[in-house]
């Protein structure tokens, strides 16, 4: 379970934000990460109006501010920013910090939400135009270009733009009834064989790296190679929708397979299952509640990925994450809960700070976490051995103690010796006399380093 969607819940005080006052003096003083804490959580709702515009532009100030230097918290203070007043400016900045931390979904929202508020502002249908083209989705990037108003001053451009996705518009539908055309004489004539000979279609397993592609019982569609098998709903997509999504997958998987590879020096062995669920088939299948809370998990030896409708940079991580506890229950033999469970979820989050590109907690959750070793309320490792960590009273914190403490476990000893402590683990060692083993430390001394590293 990743942590990615934790970090908005940090904070969950129930009092009302401060003053409109208090945010104009944080935004005078460049006091970025006080006003994002100041405003990160609270109750919106009973703020007046007046005071709304005022927090929201002092938001979008350390938004616009941060933008060439810290894109992380320039996309939490616009993020702020819009939920106090969707102005264009807030919007914009959102949709700019979203695309700059590969956030393609938030910013493909920001852009239709200002779209949508202020229909004569060109810049947003021309910059979704401009990001519906990278994705390949020449329809819908003509549908938002031909809505940018032709006297503005993105006019011409957007004229520009229209040319190319109609042309591009064009060429895709014959490739897609080519496509179709050749699907309809390799099913004629060939058709695919299960692997096994009498096996379901849904059960397809070759064992080379070439990925085939059926349709299991209850219209669940199969695509597998040695390394993964990927099941989803074929939810009524044609042909054209099937591949490139599929096709997208594949790449995704890939991608966290090797990045995984690099990372720990090995990976797992056997394939493993990855059922990919849209945010309501998700919500059916586990609860709203744990829809609402989680990225995706690890469960009965399939990595089941939450709203993965769409495969953002965030649900790329939650790949990585999920893949790396498919890894670890493959390290120990199928018994990857005889591992501290804080190790196990540790070890998965460092792997996606590096995914993310870092080794170090998000900003906003290092400050938190500076805060409660401060203030001596950061969770001991002890406590985080067997509780799941999205039921501990603040699981961002308890997720980010985890990977810290893997990493100063991986600077000591490289990934080589940590992975051989997880197997002597998975095997039935006791956590700590392996530790004592490889380490020479104890759970409390590994406590103290990673208050250490906060400080």
């Amino acid at each position: 379970m990743s942590s990615s969607a934790l970090l908005a819940a940090l904070l969950l005080a129930a009092a009302p934000p401060p003053s409109a006052q208090k945010a104009r003096e944080l935004a005078a003083s460049g006091s970025w990460e006080e006003l994002y804490l100041a405003f990160a959580s609270g109750d919106v709702s009973g703020v007046p109006e007046a005071q709304r515009r005022t927090i929201s532009a002092a938001l979008l100030k350390g938004c616009e501010a941060l933008l060439g230097d810290d894109a992380v918290m320039a996309y939490s203070l616009g993020e702020r920013a819009a939920v106090y007043d969707e102005s264009a400016g807030a919007l914009r900045c959102l949709a700019r910090s979203a695309r700059k931390t590969d956030q393609r979904a938030a910013a493909e929202a920001a852009l239709r939400k200002g779209l949508e508020r202020h229909p004569k502002d060109g810049s947003f249908g021309l910059e979704l135009g401009r990001l519906l083209l990278e994705e390949q989705d020449s329809a819908g990037a003509l549908a938002v270009l031909e809505k940018v108003p032709p006297r503005s001053k993105e006019g011409a451009e957007a004229k520009r733009l229209i040319q190319q996705a109609r042309a591009k518009t064009s060429e895709e539908g014959a490739a897609r009834r080519e496509a179709e055309r050749l699907e309809q004489r390799i099913n004629g004539k060939t058709g695919a064989v299960p692997a096994g000979g009498g096996a379901s279609r849904g059960d397809t397993r070759p064992a080379s790296l070439t990925y085939e592609s059926s349709t299991g019982p209850g219209g669940m569609r199969t695509r597998a190679n040695s390394r993964f098998v990927i099941r989803y709903f074929n939810n009524e997509r044609d042909f054209g929708q099937r591949a490139e999504y599929e096709g997208q997958v594949v790449s995704a998987l890939d991608e966290a397979y090797d990045f995984t590879r690099r990372i720990l020096g090995e990976v797992r062995q056997a394939p493993v299952d990855v059922i990919l669920y849209t945010l309501a088939e998700f919500s059916t299948h586990f609860g709203a509640r744990t829809a609402r809370g989680v990225a995706g998990l690890y469960s009965e030896n399939a990595i089941r990925i939450n709203d993965a409708a769409e495969l953002t940079q965030m649900t790329k991580a939650t790949l990585v994450h999920e893949y790396v506890h498919a890894a670890v229950d493959d390290f120990c033999g199928g018994s990857g809960h005889n591992v501290p469970i804080w190790l196990n979820e540790g070890l998965a989050e460092y792997v996606e700070w590096r995914y993310l590109g870092g080794d170090d907690p998000p900003r906003p959750l290092k400050t938190s976490m500076t805060g409660a070793a401060k203030a001596g309320k950061l969770p001991k490792l002890e406590d985080l051995a067997r509780r799941p960590l999205i039921s501990t009273s603040n699981p961002g914190i308890a997720y980010g103690v985890s990977a810290l403490a893997v990493r100063e476990l991986v600077r000591q000893g490289g990934t080589a010796k940590l992975l051989t402590l997880i197997r002597d683990v998975g095997q039935g060692t006791s956590f700590e006399a392996s530790l004592k083993s490889h380490y020479e430390l104890s759970l409390e001394a590994l406590d103290k380093e990673v208050r250490d590293a906060l400080q």
